[in-house]
């Protein structure tokens, strides 16, 4: 297998720079994720590790070898694509044999690596048939099973599950789960979907407009958001983020959100966000950090009262969207807690330890963490 790095690389389009210095290193075995919205750059990336886009500046290593100039064949990677990209004339079995016959081994070597390949995705009932007989599941299998034959040092994924129902890529995410482990191979995977990047990646890399905003743990990256980009992309709904100033009040630096004032804040880390007094900074909560009672809020809970136009039940849980003065939130709440009779006023409670503060300037996180600094 191989580790991947990428060494200050930048991809330019005439006067548009798509990717700006990124320096990332995927260790060998690990599947890194690569997520951020749309036209960030992160199939961009994707595409310089499978040598189908040519890097401008910098140096992309696979091993200890400079892959720059170095052509796809050559680079013994296997790439997945978001649309199969499978030949609609052949079969399932001829489709994941036509790489290694290509390369001209035998008929017996082909028939046990895709044998032995489809033993492992469960296809073996499928490789009679053509594309067009089977599902968009199934036609994603027999893409990874492509993939597997070729035992690569590197596989690479570019949003394998987007043209696949909710239901289909829950399933699909086990099995690409499970297939790490069990080849313990070097994935790099391409989602915008972060539900994807949090429950596949050993490491995630938060992409936007070319520049990684953060790499590190999913669980990291959830706690301790490096800025405000991060903290809104990664959590589902996404975090909210409240304006305000610090001030100090008989010692104490607090928070106040400018929307009403109601939301006093004294917060945690002093020191660090006394260097921002009187100055204006952006409070974040996630929506599953607010609660209906006091209790669940924990010892010091921090209450406020908002208004409820409106809510989304999904059974058990729903989710209110509050308004705060000229500010919209939302909260996960029990449905049970929340009248049917709306538009209504509710008094809430945020849990004060699960508070962030970001720069309203900068959007940077005014806050030190455990956050992995090499890349």
């Amino acid at each position: 297998m191989a580790a991947i790095k990428f060494d200050k690389v930048t991809k330019q389009y005439g006067k548009v720079q798509a990717i700006k210095e990124v320096t990332l290193g995927v260790k060998d075995r690990e599947f890194m994720v690569l997520v951020g919205p749309s036209g960030c750059g992160k199939s961009t990336l994707l595409r310089m590790i499978a040598g189908l886009e040519e890097i401008s500046m910098g140096e992309l290593y696979i091993g200890d070898q400079v892959v720059n100039e170095l052509p796809p064949k050559d680079r013994d990677i296997a790439i997945v694509f978001q649309n199969y990209a499978l030949y609609p004339h052949m079969t399932a079995y001829e489709n994941m044999a036509f790489g290694l016959k290509i390369r001209g081994m035998s008929k017996a070597v082909i028939h046990e690596k895709v044998m032995s390949a489809a033993a492992i995705l469960g296809i073996e009932d499928l490789l009679g048939r053509k594309p067009k007989a089977m599902s968009g599941g199934q036609r994603q299998r027999i893409a990874i099973g492509r993939a597997i034959v070729r035992e690569p040092r590197v596989f690479l994924f570019d949003e394998p599950l987007s043209n696949l129902d909710a239901k289909l890529r829950g399933q699909m995410r086990l099995e690409i789960a499970r297939l790490h482990k069990k080849l313990q191979t070097t994935i790099v995977y391409v989602t915008h979907d972060q539900v994807e990047a949090m429950t596949l990646g050993d490491r995630i890399a938060v992409i936007n407009q070319g520049v990684i905003q953060q790499v590190d743990t999913p669980d990291n990256l959830y706690r301790f958001p490096r800025n405000r980009f991060v903290a809104g992309f990664i959590g589902t709904p996404p975090m909210n983020f409240l304006d305000g100033k610090i001030t100090q009040e008989e010692g104490d630096i607090i928070f106040r959100d400018e929307a009403t004032g109601q939301i006093r804040v004294s917060v945690k880390n002093q020191a660090e966000i006394a260097a921002f007094l009187h100055q204006k900074v952006t409070m974040g909560i996630r929506p599953e950090h607010i609660y209906a009672s006091a209790a669940k809020a924990g010892p010091k809970a921090i209450p406020f009262s908002a208004h409820i136009p409106m809510v989304e039940r999904l059974g058990h849980e729903c989710f209110a969207f509050l308004t705060i003065g000229n500010q919209q939130i939302s909260a996960r709440l029990l449905s049970e807690e929340v009248s049917n009779n709306l538009p209504a006023t509710m008094d809430l409670y945020i849990e004060r330890e699960k508070i962030h503060f970001f720069s309203a300037e900068t959007g940077e996180s005014l806050t030190t963490a455990p956050h992995e600094v090499v890349h």
